[in-house]
């Protein structure tokens, strides 16, 4: 199975409620690589800073946090939160395809799977939103 991981993002949705995480993040890089991965994937999920691994439709509060805030021992125990929760999401057969930067994906690539593609991690965040703008447009 082909399974998508996005990361998410500091432009958010503008609620006091709960919201599905898919809906909270709202940067144009995350809606379009959202988009592009519900296109090529099978199942997808969000890399969230606050929450860890999350289905698209889980319901979420907002909140201000970056994996930038972590130290190093503490982003150690964010990737193997990240791992116990993909147990029954994520098989050690699954292909991952991190549409995320290399904060959010360096600590998992080994324990998520040993089959991964990063598809643009030779581009910027500009180059990036063309890509998925383009391909957006030719299907």
């Amino acid at each position: 199975m082909k399974i998508g991981l996005i990361s998410c993002c500091s432009t958010k949705l503008s609620t006091e409620n709960k919201v599905e995480a898919q809906k909270l993040y709202i940067s144009p890089l995350f809606t379009y690589a959202l988009d592009y991965c519900k296109k090529n994937y099978d199942k997808n999920f969000i890399l969230s800073a606050k929450y860890g691994l999350l289905k698209l439709d889980d319901l979420i509060e907002n909140y201000d946090f970056t994996l930038n805030d972590l130290s190093k021992e503490h982003k150690k125990y964010w990737d193997f939160h990240v791992f116990k929760q993909s147990k029954g999401l994520i098989s050690k057969s699954d292909v991952i395809y991190y549409h995320c930067g290399i904060k959010y994906r360096e600590g998992l690539l080994k324990s998520l799977g040993k089959k991964y593609h990063i598809p643009l991690s030779n581009l910027g965040i500009g180059k990036q939103l063309q890509y998925y703008k383009q391909k957006k447009f030719l299907k």
